[in-house]
């Protein structure tokens, strides 16, 4: 999808420990908070405003046999619920020893994303979920829901039997899915059906692919328009006209992704330049606007290309 082959995502390096030591599991499809205050969470002291660095005092050592979340500042908004993206700005401490292991500026600069899902450490999407955008919540979180089914971290200090504090700022949610007004869409493109969760599935016409790029909104927005430059979070799914056949898709893969239009092949682009966030788009790009002759990864060369983009966000 990129004009380069490889997609590369970058994250902070605290972040990259907490989702490459993540356990496998299912977070809940409701947003039933899986975590309440405690009297671990209840020993966590946080003062200031949001936006601005806390200062966080707590008992050491401060440990717990389950994940609790005390809210310090209430946000407002939808509730965060599982497999969203969300960024954030917090600070990271070990709760036995009371080291800080990250600390962030809180001041918009070193907010990072977070996609609560199972890549990313259970403690920290079971304390997450159910929060709004504008709280500031500290979370103590249980080994089992750290680093303890990996035996620690050695490269921050922290035993498996330690547990994490953690005191975080939701400064943006990203729609969890498109969430735009269904439109009546023209006769011969792709049908897009989806399950409950949002995810499309493609039924491919019947006949010859079209020679020329076809647009479709299925449901339109009402947030930002996406610029040529803009850095949009979207879910997409791709597949291929003659062999009907799914060869890549974000939905299957379980986390949005990041892409700039001038960095894509130009159907993609021209598809995705001057939608609006909210919105879901079919597009239907031949060869000349994706690939041509050349293949790439799984996708043959002259190959027709089907997607489906859900627009969540735009950083």
């Amino acid at each position: 999808m990129r004009k380069a082959s490889a997609l590369i995502a970058t994250a902070g390096l605290v972040m990259a420990a907490l989702t490459a030591c993540a356990s496998p599991g299912t977070v809940q499809a409701s947003c039933d908070a899986p975590v309440s205050a405690g009297a671990a969470s209840e020993l966590v002291k946080v003062s200031g405003d949001f936006g601005s660095a806390p200062e966080v005092t707590f008992p050491t050592p401060l440990k717990s046999a389950s994940t609790q979340r005390t809210e310090v500042i209430a946000g407002s908004g939808d509730n965060i619920v599982p497999g969203q993206k969300i960024t954030a700005e917090f600070n990271l401490y070990n709760g036995t020893t009371g080291a800080a292991i990250q600390q962030s500026a809180f001041d918009g600069s070193t907010a990072v994303p977070i996609i609560l899902n199972e890549s990313t450490l259970p403690g920290f999407v079971d304390g997450l979920l159910c929060a709004q955008v504008g709280a500031r919540v500290a979370i103590v979180i249980a080994p089992e829901d750290a680093f303890g089914p990996a035996g620690g971290n050695e490269q921050f200090q922290v035993a498996a039997t330690d547990s994490l504090v953690l005191v975080v700022d939701i400064v943006k949610a990203f729609l969890p899915r498109a969430d735009g007004a269904d439109q009546v869409v023209a006769n011969g493109l792709p049908a897009v059906v989806l399950d409950a969760d949002g995810t499309p599935g493609i039924v491919v016409p019947s006949g010859d692919a079209p020679t020329e790029l076809e647009i479709g909104v299925l449901k339109k927005g009402t947030g930002a328009k996406v610029l040529e430059d803009s850095t949009v979070t979207l879910n997409y799914t791709g597949v291929l006209w003659k062999e009907k056949t799914v060869f890549d898709s974000s939905w299957a893969n379980g986390s949005p992704v990041e892409f700039v239009p001038t960095e894509l092949i130009p159907g993609m682009a021209a598809a995705l330049t001057g939608q609006t966030v909210g919105s879901q788009i079919v597009a239907v790009i031949p060869p000349t606007q994706a690939y041509g002759k050349t293949a790439s990864g799984a996708v043959p060369a002259d190959s027709t290309l089907i997607f489906v983009f859900d627009i969540l966000g735009i950083n």
